[in-house]
This record gives structure tokens, sequence and C-alpha cells, in this order.
């Protein structure tokens, strides 16, 4: 990979975890399996996209040696099992309500996309297990499916679900209003405006790709009737809650522990049927029953991402001045409603608009409709990069219809600081911000005023070069509520308990530092403790760049009670008023004297005499905090080198401004962005599931056929903060994970556009060489 230039901080911090991780002591969801007595399992998943089990014959599979069970739909249905996802209740256009069927288990009836669960083999060994589902047969009827959102509302296609007519989950626009009073103003400023832009564009499949694939082991213990699962996942807590209420028992029969993560990205959040399955078998079994995917099933079961086709208008005055703005949108959700699956391609959608700019009208439509296909879910942006790459892509259509230079046309229409906050069309209100500066920045450090010198020495060599600008906006921290927790072990050491999971953030270098500076003691003696229901956290997840703001403000008040509750105890035992208390450095003082006793020796105290009764409260402390959301933003700028005899195509410049709010540690935040710019240039250049529109099959079921980013793809990246604290949670920050990939695409595509003329900007991603070559020959360069 190319080096980055960063903001030059002299003082950078060491993250704790790096050093256990690249010794190998990790604890992945795989390690430690080679347990006495436990059993391995393996599924059979469907080979067909829709079709109707008609039987299945196990008896020979079961004879087997070492064979413990062979579990089916009827097995689930015995002990309760009930839909293994619930997407929350939502109301669309002129109030349709949200059509979320059952998602069982292990399929019963039909099966509706390839690699569906349909038996789970259950034996001494995985080799066993594995050779014991081939003699598993399941009988099936074919049906015709249908992988494309669009075929799907045409008159005629397959019906995948009776109560989804037409193949639709839920019909929605945004901003509701009366009567439709907004859409007609919509529509007769498009019809009547000098300039309308518009454009169609596809944001393509794509597989998440984890290093870690799922997997987890299950056990039940008989005597306390509670079930424990150990699993990866973005939060024990979210993780136990969703199990729980498939499995139909109370949360406080299942422990939910997760360790270390190799990759979550969103795709690790929700429930998955495998792991309901195998608590089911664990409790019929009495063994603990392990399971590790691997890669050709996360291919098949892994949530996937994006699949939104959209239709894009945006109205201009004679002076390219933004004046509205109309989107409409087909989503695929795939055969069931994944996790917040209509969520993210709605609200989360939407929520982004206006971005960066000033447009007064807005009116936004989304069609959610159900394929044969694996489930679509939360991906790193999960709606954001989606609602940007459609906004952006408009704007540059617009500079090209008006004849107004990109960067001016943007310029022009940025919101100014002296409008923030600024409540938007769709009914957000942005906070802070300064988007001028953003802009400015980036224009500065990416030498955009000088490209035409770099165009035209490319030129000579035979290249064509382009520049593609990306504004973005995004929002963060959703989910408000999270909680934190602060508890003493002894000799001097203090926990903080999360419920968010760390997936490689760098949560256990972060929390410690953070409870370290309001309490005043050395960080080395505050460690982190997360991924275990049995701490008690509140937690929302690690997801949608929310938990710095989340769990650190949590984790602030939590810091700030227990100095609370320190300082009456402490003037009970030091003979003073609460009043005359004063914390400071780990040690709690009687003003104006030297009568003082240490944090870590109060806590010790405390419990003692709540041991004796004497007290109600230790200084053990937890809490939950609600924190509104915050609106990150950037600038990114993309600079491409194309080779139009081959197509090849190389990014050799990348400008990133970021507005992530005040930075706790720049050696995360430049890490989050390298991350998010990574996968959104694979999407931008190489990457794309595909289905066989005849006949349902996964054509890119392997990294034989599906192409993942790789360092030599990676640009020289100039990244900066140009930062502006958010007002809506006391550490000032606002999220920075998705920056990455909610920047990149329309950067990397607007730079395609740029440098092909015409054809280039009717390119869908992925911009492979093939599609490269046919655009410069359509254009004749």
């Amino acid at each position: 990979m190319n080096a980055s230039k960063s903001n030059g901080h002299a003082h950078q911090q060491v993250r704790v975890e790096d050093e256990p991780l690249v010794r190998g002591l990790g604890r992945f969801a795989d390690d430690n399996v080679e347990q006495a007595g436990r059993l391995f399992a393996y599924f059979i998943r469907s080979p067909h996209a829709f079709a109707r089990v008609t039987s299945i014959e196990s008896t020979e599979a079961r004879a087997i040696p070492g064979v413990i069970a062979v579990l089916t739909a009827a097995d689930m249905k015995a002990a309760g099992t009930t839909t293994v996802l619930k997407h929350f209740p939502m109301t669309g256009r002129d109030g349709m309500k949200l059509i979320d069927p059952l998602r069982p288990v292990l399929a019963d009836d039909r099966v509706m996309h390839i690699g569906q669960a349909v038996a789970m083999v259950v034996a001494t060994n995985a080799a066993l297990a594995q050779d014991a589902a081939e003699r598993v047969v399941v009988a099936y009827e074919e049906l015709d499916p249908v992988v494309d959102a669009a075929k799907a509302v045409e008159p005629g296609a397959p019906q995948l679900w009776p109560e989804a007519p037409g193949n639709t989950s839920l019909e929605w626009q945004s901003p509701p209003s009366e009567g439709g009073a907004n859409e007609r103003e919509v529509d007769k400023i498009i019809a009547s405006a000098p300039h309308v832009a518009r454009i169609t564009e596809l944001n393509q499949r794509i597989f998440v790709a984890s290093m870690e694939p799922r997997g987890a082991t299950a056990s039940f213990d008989a005597a306390s009737d509670g079930y424990t699962l150990r699993c990866c996942s973005q939060s024990s807590f979210v993780m136990r809650n969703g199990v729980a209420a498939a499995l139909a028992v109370p949360v406080d029969k299942l422990r939910v522990i997760t360790e270390d993560v190799g990759g979550g990205f969103g795709m690790k959040t929700p429930p998955y049927p495998e792991y309901v399955a195998l608590l089911v078998a664990a409790k019929k079994t009495g063994r603990s029953v392990h399971w590790m995917s691997t890669r050709a099933e996360s291919f098949q079961s892994d949530n996937q991402a994006r699949d939104m086709l959209g239709d894009g208008e945006l109205a201009l005055d004679a002076n390219g001045k933004f004046l509205a703005l109309r989107m409409r949108c087909l989503v695929n959700l795939g055969a069931f409603v994944g996790s917040v699956g209509v969520h993210i391609t709605t609200n989360n959608f939407a929520r982004c608009l206006p971005g960066m700019y000033r447009i007064p009208l807005i009116d936004v439509r989304v069609r959610c409709v159900f394929t044969n296909t694996v489930p679509t879910a939360p991906y790193r942006g999960a709606g954001r990069p989606e609602a940007n790459y459609l906004l952006e892509r408009l704007v540059e259509e617009a500079a090209r219809i008006t004849g107004i230079a990109p960067d001016k046309i943007r310029k022009r229409n940025l919101i100014p600081p002296s409008a923030i906050p600024y409540k938007t069309p769709i009914g957000a209100t942005y906070d802070s911000g300064d988007f001028p500066a953003v802009f400015d920045k980036a224009m500065e450090l990416s030498r955009f005023a000088d490209f035409g010198k770099r165009r035209r020495e490319a030129k000579k060599h035979g290249k064509l070069r382009g520049i593609g600008i990306s504004c973005f906006l995004e929002h963060s921290g959703g989910v408000p509520t999270e909680g934190a927790g602060l508890t003493f072990h002894g000799n001097a050491k203090l926990a903080v308990d999360l419920g968010a999971q760390s997936t490689g953030q760098g949560h256990a270098s972060v929390y410690p530092r953070l409870a370290a500076a309001q309490l005043g003691i050395p960080a080395e003696q505050i460690f982190l403790r997360q991924g275990d229901t049995s701490l008690g956290i509140v937690s929302s997840a690690t997801v949608g760049s929310r938990t710095t703001m989340t769990a650190g403000t949590a984790l602030i008040r939590a810091a700030q009670a227990l100095i609370d509750k320190g300082k009456k105890i402490a003037a009970d035992m030091l003979e003073a008023a609460e009043t005359d208390m004063v914390y400071k450095s780990g040690t709690f003082t009687v003003a104006g004297t030297d009568r003082r006793v240490t944090l870590f020796e109060l806590a010790d105290r405390a419990k003692e005499l709540k041991k004796k009764g004497e007290i109600a409260e230790d200084l053990d402390t937890r809490l939950t905090a609600d924190t509104p959301q915050t609106f990150p933003n950037g600038c990114h700028v993309a600079e491409v080198e194309i080779d139009p005899a081959t197509g090849s195509i190389e990014v050799v410049d990348y400008t990133a401004v970021d507005d992530c709010g005040n930075v706790l540690d720049h050696t995360l935040v430049e890490g989050q962005l390298h991350g998010g710019l990574a996968q959104g240039i694979g999407q931008a250049l190489i990457e794309r599931t595909v289905y066989d529109g005849d006949n349902g099959q996964l054509v890119t079921g392997s990294f034989m056929d599906y192409a993942m980013p790789r360092a030599d793809i990676m640009p020289r990246l100039t990244a900066v903060e140009q930062s502006v604290p958010a007002t809506t949670n006391p550490l000032g920050v606002k999220g920075v994970g998705e920056a990455g990939t909610t920047g990149s695409l329309a950067a990397v595509m607007n730079a395609i556009a740029d440098a092909i003329p015409g054809a280039g900007a009717r390119l869908d991603m992925p911009a492979t060489p093939a599609k490269i070559w046919a655009a410069c020959r359509e254009a004749g360069v």
C-alpha cells in the first residue's frame, strides 16, 4: 500500500490490542474448540434458489457411527423456535405496513435462496458431519426464481410470498406530506426549471467478506435450564436479544459471549439461523455443539449488501442553484427482510440528503422488493454510500448540462456555516459543520486547480487522466441508547465494561484512556471488559459509526456518577461534609485539610461496607445514556489514470478531508479511513455479486469469481481532519468509520467520467477494465 500523508501528529498512541493479536494470542470463534465431548455441526444447504422441499431422508446418515443427530425443520418446530429475525414495524406510502415474512431456522416447505439451511448433521468431528451430510437426501420440486429487483416487480413475475403482492415489502416516501403536497411541489419545480439533471445509477450487490467467517459454539445447562452461545458478533447484548427471541426463551436464559472478532462491518450484528439451530442441538444432545462457516458457506449465507437501482433528478435555476431533488429507488431485499434491511434503504438513505448542499425541496420514494437471493442488510455505510453516490453522480451530471465546472457548482450550493444548525427538508438537523472550509481544503490539497497540467502530461504518455469530487454528509449514532460500566477489581484495578464490541476499532485502547482522563488516574490501572451479556451492559452494538459518541457519553457520565457517589462515602469516612469533598487525580480530599483517601482505597472500603449492609451502593457504577445523532462530513477527491488501449485503471492520487468532530486518536481515525476507502474503491472498480437470472445460482460464489480489493489498487492517500466539534455529545466527536466507503464511490466514478467524456459517465460500478475499454472505444479516445 502506498504511504499516506496525515496531519503529522507527533504523539501517536500505541494500540494495546495489537501485540497479542499479532503474536497469535487472540481468541476467535474457531479457537479452543477441541474440548472433550464437544460435537460438530454441518449444515445441508439448498442447491436451488426457489423450490418446494418434498422430503428429507436421513436414515442412512443417522446410522453412521459418530453421527449423533440429523435435525430438520420438524425439530426446530418441536423446540418452539420462531422467526429468526423480526424487523421493527414501519409505515410506508399511503399507510402501507411493512411486510416481513417468517424466516424459519431450517427451511420447512420451501427454500427461498441458494444456500438456505435445510438440515443440520451433528457428529463427533467436523469431517464426519460433512461426510454424513452427503448421505442425507433432500428432494426438491424446483420453482421459477427471480433474482433481479426490476424483474421482480414486472407483471407475471414469480411471487415469493402470498402476503407480498408484486413482491413488495414496503413502498416508502420521505418527507411525508399531507395529501402529497410536497411531491406535487417538487414535480412542479422539476417540470419548469431551466435545467434538470437526470441519471439512473446501479449500486450493485456486494459480498461482505470479513477476514474471519461466522462461527459459534452452543451449550445447554440442564440444571439451570440456561443456554450459552459463544460467537463472533458486534454486540453480545444485541445478539442475545435476537437469538433468544428466535429460540423463544427469556433473555435471562441465554448468555452470549464474544471474544476477538475478525471483522464485522454490520454483517455480524444480527442473529442467524445457524446460531438458533446450534442451541437447539445442544439441548437435544446434552453436549456443546460447534460450527465454523467455510468461505463457500459465507458466500451463500452471510447477509449481503447494497443492490439499489436509483433514478435521480435535480432541478437547477439558470445560475446553477439547486432548486429541488427527486429520487426513485428500487431495492433488492433478497428472500427475507434482513437485519434492519428496510430501515437502511429508507430512513438511513434519506437522512443523508441533501448532503452538504442547500436543496429546498426533496422527494424520495423507495420500493423494497423480495427476490430469490441472500438477504441484504447493513454493510459499512448502510444506506449512506448509496445516498451519497446517487447525489454526487447527479451533481456531476448537473455540472455537465449547465457547463459550470464541477468544483464551482458544488461551492455555489454548499450550506454556509451561518445556516448551521440547519434543518433539512427530510427533517434532520445538522448541529455543526463548516462545509466550505472542508471543500476548500480538499481543493487545495488535491491541487485541483493544477489538474490540467497533469492531464496534459498523462496524454503525452498515451494515458487518460481524470479527477472526481465527492462531497458527502452522513449521520452517525442512529440508535441513541448505549450503556457503560466501571467496576473495581481490587489491587488498584478498574474495569471499563462495555456492551459494544470491538471488531478492530481499538476499544481497548480508547476507552480505558478516556476513563483515565475523566478520573485522573493512570490508564495502566484500567482495562476493558466486553463481549459478555453477564456484564449486564445495555448496548445497541458497534454499528453506524456510533460507539465513540454513545458509549463514550455513557462512560463519561458513569465516571461522574462514580465521583459523586465517592464524595458521599468519602465524606462519611473522613467525617466531613459532602460539600467539602474535592476529587482530583484519583484522590478525595477534604477541602483545606490534609485528610484524604485515594479512589482505590475508597472503592475497597465501599465494597466492605456494602457487604456488611451499611451502604446500599459501592463505587461500581453502570448506566445508560441517550446521545443524539451527529453528522460527519467531508470532501474526497480521486485522481485516476486510464490506459485506453487495455482499459486498465489506476487510482493515482486520493485526497480525503473529513470532519469527524474532536479526534481522540488520530491513528485510529486514519486506520478507519484506510479501511473504508479500500472497501469503497473495491466496490467502485472490481466487486460485484452475480446471480444467474435463469436459475438463481450464485455465479460469484468464491474468490475465484468474486474480486477483492488488494494492496495494489490502493492510491497514495492524503488524509486530513478539518473538524468542527459536535454539539450533541460531551466529547464533541462524530463518526468516522464509514467515511471512506461513503465518499469514495462517487469520487472514483466521477474521476472516470472526467477521464472518458460522455461514455465514462454512463458506466455502472464496478468499472472493470472491460467496461472502461468499451467506453474508450465508444468515446473514440
